[in-house]
C-alpha cells in the first residue's frame, strides 16, 4: 500500500473519531475497533499519564494502575515530554484531570 493511501485512511480514522456523539457511542466504537486487551493497554497508558500530570511517583502509579517501570517511563517520555505535541498533556489540564484526587477518608 502506497504512503499517500495509508495517510488517507489514518486521516479517516481520526475523523471518524471526531464525529462520534456521546460517550456510550464512543466506548462502543473503540470495543469495535480493538481487542480488549488494546483498549486495556491504552486506558492504562491515558491514567498513567494522568497520574504523571498529578505529580505521582512511579511506586504510587504502579500500585494504582499496575503498569509497568518501563510503561510509566514510556508514557511520561512520549506523551507528556512533547513526544508528540503535548496533545495529551494538554487534554489531562484542560479537563481538570491534572487535579490531584481528594484522599480517601
Amino acid at each position: 500500500m502506497a504512503k499517500a493511501e495509508r495517510r488517507e485512511r489514518s486521516t479517516a480514522l481520526y475523523e471518524t473519531i471526531l464525529k462520534l456523539r456521546d460517550l456510550e457511542e464512543c466506548r462502543r466504537f473503540f470495543e469495535d475497533l480493538c481487542t480488549p486487551t488494546e483498549l486495556q493497554a491504552m486506558e492504562q497508558r491515558f491514567d498513567v499519564a494522568v497520574y504523571l500530570q498529578q505529580g505521582l511517583v512511579y511506586l504510587d502509579i504502579l500500585e494504582k494502575t499496575g503498569a509497568s517501570s518501563a510503561t510509566i517511563s514510556r508514557v511520561r517520555r512520549s506523551m507528556l515530554e512533547n513526544g508528540a505535541g503535548g496533545v495529551v498533556q494538554s487534554i489531562i489540564i484542560r479537563e481538570g484531570l491534572d487535579k490531584p484526587e481528594p484522599p480517601e477518608e
